[in-house]
């Protein structure tokens, strides 16, 4: 499992030119999922790793500017977005390998199953684009604050 997790100050999702999600401050989360994670013995506890880490992970200032408040400390709200694209293997040649990334039914379960985590620890905050779809988002990143985190390394 794969995320980049931005610092926004807003952040949308449209489909088809309809908007489907919509936050200000909080967290814009792209959301990826690797062959890896469909053997992974025990997935639920993984998921609910990187959910706590996401809901914890302080990287809003307090009123002296130091980084040590989470999403639910300044009211904000998480939008995650799932992006099969950051599994892509680009090491050959000009065009990416996408054999990396889970397969689609694996991962929207997985992609589904991480939601209802993120959900439980933040109930009422979590927005989310369309499993599958092509999909316009929209960003305004403050900092510019952008994390990489993988659950092989978290």
């Amino acid at each position: 499992m794969r995320l980049v997790i931005q610092r926004v100050t807003s952040a949308s999702v449209t489909v088809a030119g309809e908007p489907v999600a919509a936050i200000d401050l909080g967290l814009l989360v792209l959301v990826g999922f690797g062959r890896e994670d469909e053997v992974e013995p025990t997935p639920s506890s993984m998921l609910s790793r990187m959910a706590r880490k996401l809901a914890q992970v302080r990287i809003f200032p307090n009123e002296t500017g130091r980084l040590d408040r989470d999403v639910a400390d300044v009211d904000g709200r998480i939008l995650a977005v799932s992006q099969f694209t950051l599994h892509a293997d680009c090491r050959k040649g000009r065009r990416p390998s996408f054999h990396p990334a889970a397969d689609p039914t694996r991962a929207e379960a997985l992609f589904t199953a991480f939601i209802a985590e993120l959900e439980s620890l933040l109930p009422n905050r979590v927005a989310t684009g369309r499993f599958g779809r092509e999909m316009d988002v929209a960003l305004r990143n403050w900092g510019p604050v952008t994390l990489i985190w993988d659950s092989l390394d978290a």
